[in-house]
């Protein structure tokens, strides 16, 4: 069982740095930051508990070899030399996938094939086969990724991206990511503490990603990972994992969070989605319209991802929803104010510019997030007042 594993916690483009200050927050400090991805190194405990925890990232990968590779001679011959028996068990099942970016060997059915070919190689040389693998052991997917002729081979630790939470029973037409959801609500200041509101919940997501993050609760919790039946990270390890995980929750954290929608459908659908969280009534639903927001509390957050009038026939009514957004918000001095949308104009119907903008990819959706800092007044303890629907 290899001590030290080198690992990539792969991200959208604008989130490397959420998923960098995550990793530290798990203790591991030799991190490099990098476009799409964070590597680090760390002991073998860290994949359980990076899968566990991450909320930004959307895998986290094994990396078991990078080098330098313009001929197919020489593809085979590094791969080959790579220690893929430290990682892949006698029967495990090895899928190889990959991709080819400014690079002499560019054909990608070539390379995987090629890949496929010297790990075979080096695990029958290993193990002492003289003729086939039989693959019906774990599931190991490997990955080669060849980027200007440097070719990165990984082994993907998580297995369905780790967006996938387990709590999502339905969704809407344009579903945000939980992880891009859980990057939204980690850059603010919010502290459980203060109240809370998504008023275009939709399904939930962001509502339900803050409340996971106010109790603690590791957003993997309710979920499996393809590397649990690798042979090489002990069930020891796991369960530590998971014991981790169970006693840092704060179930006892008090949350004043509001999920609202006009869509009295989708209200429905972000109820299940919190049941299904294990988040029960900790999250208050509304069905109505944002132009009724009226907060009674201050020092709250409002952190939405609202329509963004892309079709032609919503866009007056979209554009109309953000002027009385703002007209509402200027009301609201202490409220921060985060919106994520790709209207270019959302500064200019919104009343007020951004006291700082962030660019980030809502799937392959360019857009802004607008945020709008509050003043804030000395904290209130929460009277249970609610805001005041």
């Amino acid at each position: 069982m290899p001590r030290k594993v080198t690992l990539i916690a792969t991200s959208a483009m604008g989130l490397e740095s959420i998923v960098g200050k995550e990793v530290k927050a798990l203790g591991y400090e030799d991190i490099q930051v990098e476009n799409g991805r964070v590597v680090f190194e760390a002991d073998v405990s860290a994949i359980p508990r990076a899968n566990l925890w991450l909320r930004s990232a959307d895998r986290v990968k094994l990396q078991v070899g990078r080098f330098k590779a313009t001929t197919f001679d020489e593809l085979f011959e590094k791969t080959k030399a790579l220690p893929w028996e430290a990682f892949i068990d006698e029967k495990g099942e090895f899928p190889v996938v990959g991709k080819s970016v400014k690079s002499k060997l560019y054909s990608v059915p070539d390379c995987q094939s090629i890949v496929k070919k010297a790990i075979v190689e080096k695990l029958k040389m290993k193990h002492g086969i003289s003729t086939w693998l039989e693959e019906t052991g774990a599931f190991y997917r490997v990955e080669v990724a060849i980027h200007k002729d440097e070719a990165l081979l990984t082994l993907d630790t998580s297995g369905s991206g780790l967006h996938k939470r387990g709590y999502r029973v339905g969704q809407g037409e344009a579903p945000l990511k939980e992880t891009l959801a859980a990057a939204l609500v980690q850059v603010t200041n919010w502290n459980p503490d203060q109240p809370f509101v998504d008023p275009f919940c939709g399904s939930g997501t962001i509502a339900i990603e803050a409340a996971l993050i106010g109790q603690n609760i590791a957003p993997g919790f309710n979920r499996e990972f393809a590397s649990e039946n690798w042979g090489f990270i002990s069930q020891k390890v796991w369960d530590e994992a998971f014991q981790e995980a169970e006693e840092s929750a704060n179930y006892d954290q008090a949350l004043n969070i509001v999920g609202s929608d006009i869509d009295p459908g989708l209200i429905d659908i972000a109820k299940k989605n919190a049941m299904e969280a294990g988040l029960g009534d900790l999250i208050t639903w509304k069905q109505m319209q944002a132009s009724d927001f009226n907060p009674k509390q201050e020092n709250g957050y409002l952190v939405s991802n609202p329509p963004y009038g892309e079709r032609m026939g919503d866009r007056e009514e979209v554009e109309e929803m953000y002027r009385d957004l703002g007209s509402i918000m200027r009301d609201h001095p202490t409220w921060s104010v985060y919106i994520l949308t790709s209207h270019e104009g959302f500064e200019k119907l919104y009343g007020a510019s951004a006291t700082k903008k962030r660019k980030l990819f809502n799937g392959f959706i360019k857009t802004d997030y607008y945020q709008y800092f509050g003043k804030k007044l000395k904290s209130k303890p929460n009277n249970g007042k609610g805001f005041g629907f």
